[in-house]
């Protein structure tokens, strides 16, 4: 329906409303027989009302609202246009006639007028609800946690919205003073304590989490309770879109692995980046893979005067560099497809662009993969990484950072062997280089490119089952942005020579998360879902470690780095290693294994 016609319809209504209220004020009063004497004063008062109370409610907008939404905003409104227009009535009909309205007549009047035209309005809300709603029994029950306005505006958008699959069934919150207590005639029954029986009791089929200030850590112990049932969590992301009106069902989100690790958002130190990083030169190779595009992200915002995009992969450096140049139109950026395996390709770079910040993000990682291609391994993650080193040692970049990995310590595999070699390398090459370079050790990351997570979450859409390799299997975990933006930090610490190891939190149960995933799926592990043990793959170890043996730990102003003192590395001797290891690597597997046990005295070589 038009607006004009809408507003043509309801002026009507409010019209008869506002007659139909006068005359029965006056019969009731004059026991049904009005004067004619007082009958002109009637028709007066009328004929002033409809057109005053007109006047006041399109004052107070009661014709631009959406009656379908009718909270207390219009309550109000209605109250003040209603109490506005009769007392104006009432003294212009005394202002016209001198003679006074009979109180009795005003009175009664004004409490038609806000039953009938409060009544009028709020019907349509009855009427919407009980013949163009979705019926209740068809939708998923949801119990939301949280009895705080985030909570009130999600269960009144899910009762408001007609194709809304969820329907609130109640609110169960920590504070005991809102327990008894309705929002929006939904009760608040209980607290964290009741979930897993009040899931069953109420059959409820998603839990919707709707506080969106609580930290990090205590979304994870709620997480944890609500694990135990076998309904489906949902929560609100971001305590932003509370702020700005933004919360709607549709923001709803699934609640994912990341939000089981219980850590807050990292405090960065703004400055500090801008610093090193700000109007200089800034090389990223990897820049199209996992770590290496967030990198690119996470660095743009502070102003480089250029972004060096290298990768082998030229969809993924496209990929890149279309959404860098779509979010920072200023920004310059260059793009450059290059093997670091390709040593004069790389000085030719170097030499062309003068990078005074890199962030060596290439490499080759997989574990299994690397176990059955040891050569191709130690080409790209060893000799690579000497030429693009080298190149910033030849043309004195300011800092150099490696993104290196948990299992370079005591390695068991040829992938974190080959990572330990590449930190070596750098910290040999700080002892006689005007350049600083530091290595940034972390572990597994979420959502990376092979990682763990999307392999799960493949499995659990296909139905299962879910491969676990054992069942004691631990690892630490850190999501893409917060690793890099840890490195990013650290590369702002740097003196030269360190080994940063970024804090992971606690390990992890690999089959504890495969369980956690299928759980917040909505399935049960073990029945609807089966978990599968493989065995250990080739090169992979039962946990990993931070620190080889011989480093030490300290700590940096930042709480959440810390340093592996700088190891004695003699350059020398390192580069003798280095071209026997170059010419072992035509050798078969065994003898390739052997020699890198000879370079990295606590490789274990498990394969």
């Amino acid at each position: 329906m038009s607006y004009e016609k809408r507003l043509s319809m309801l002026v009507m209504l409010d019209i008869m409303i506002i007659w139909f209220s006068i005359m029965t004020s006056y019969v009731l009063r004059f026991d049904g027989q009005i004067p004619s004497s007082t009958l002109t004063q009637a028709m007066l008062y009328g004929v002033i009302s409809s057109i005053v109370c007109f006047l006041t409610m399109r004052y107070f907008k009661l014709y631009n609202r959406v009656w379908q939404y009718a909270s207390v905003h219009e309550i109000v409104a209605i109250f003040k246009s209603v109490t506005i227009g009769v007392i104006i009535s009432y003294a212009l009909v005394y202002l016209f006639t001198l003679q006074r309205v009979p109180l009795s007549v005003m009175l009664r009047n004004y409490e038609t007028l806000m039953l009938m035209i409060g009544g009028s309005r709020f019907a349509w809300r009855i009427v919407r609800d009980r013949f163009f709603l979705k019926p209740r029994e068809t939708k998923k029950h949801a119990l939301i946690y949280g009895a705080g306005d985030c909570g009130a505006m999600i269960a009144k958008e899910m009762l408001n919205q007609p194709d809304a699959e969820l329907y609130p069934i109640a609110f169960i919150d920590d504070d005991k003073t809102k327990h008894k207590q309705r929002i929006h005639d939904l009760p608040v029954i209980g607290s964290r304590k009741n979930i897993s029986d009040l899931v069953h009791k109420m059959n409820i089929h998603e839990i919707v989490i709707a506080i969106p200030s609580l930290s990090k850590k205590e979304i994870a112990e709620i997480i944890e309770v609500c694990k135990s049932t076998k309904a489906k969590l949902k929560i609100i992301p971001r305590l932003n879109d509370l702020i700005n009106g933004k919360v709607t069902v549709k923001e709803i989100r699934e609640v994912e692995v990341e939000d089981l690790l219980g850590r807050d958002p990292i405090k960065v130190d703004l400055e500090g980046i801008a610093n090193y990083v700000e109007n200089k030169m800034v090389l990223i190779t990897g820049a199209g893979g996992s770590i290496g595009s967030e990198l690119c992200r996470q660095i743009a915002p502070f102003h480089p005067k250029c972004l060096l995009l290298l990768g082998h992969g030229e969809n993924s450096i496209y990929n890149i560099e279309m959404e860098l140049r779509r979010k920072y139109p200023a920004l310059p950026i260059e793009t450059v497809i290059a093997d670091i395996q390709d040593r004069e390709r790389i000085n030719e770079v170097f030499q062309t662009f003068r990078p005074e910040v890199v962030f060596h993000a290439a490499a080759h990682k997989h574990v299994p993969l690397m176990e059955r291609n040891p050569a191709e391994a130690i080409k790209n993650n060893v000799f690579g990484t000497k030429n693009v080193a080298e190149a910033a040692d030849r043309f004195e970049s300011e800092r150099f950072v490696l993104i290196s990995t948990d299992k370079a310590v005591n390695p068991t595999s040829i992938m974190g062997t080959t990572k330990r070699i590449a930190e070596m390398i750098v910290q040999s090459l700080d002892k006689t280089s005007k350049t600083k370079f530091v290595a940034v050790r972390f572990g597994n990351v979420l959502g990376s490119r092979g990682s763990v997570i999307p392999y799960f979450k493949q499995q659990i859409a296909l139905g299962g089952p879910v491969t676990v390799t054992h069942p004691d299997m631990i690892r630490y975990f850190m999501t893409i942005p917060e690793a890099v933006q840890l490195v990013i930090q650290a590369g702002a610490l740097a003196q030269g020579g360190e080994v940063f190891i970024l804090d992971m939190g606690e390990p992890v149960r690999i089959v504890q998360l495969a369980e956690d995933l299928i759980r917040l799926s909505g399935f049960e592990p073990y029945e609807d879902i089966e978990i599968e043990f493989s065995g250990i793959r080739p090169g992979e170890k039962l946990f990993e470690e931070l620190l080889t043996d011989e480093e030490g730990i300290g700590s940096t102003k930042h709480d959440r780095i810390f340093i592996g003192k700088p190891t004695f590395v003699n350059q020398s001797q390192l580069e003798f290693e280095l071209k026997k290891l170059e010419r072992v690597l035509i050798e078969d597997r065994a003898m390739i294994r052997e020699y890198l046990k000879s370079m990295v005295p606590t490789y274990l070589n498990v394969s």
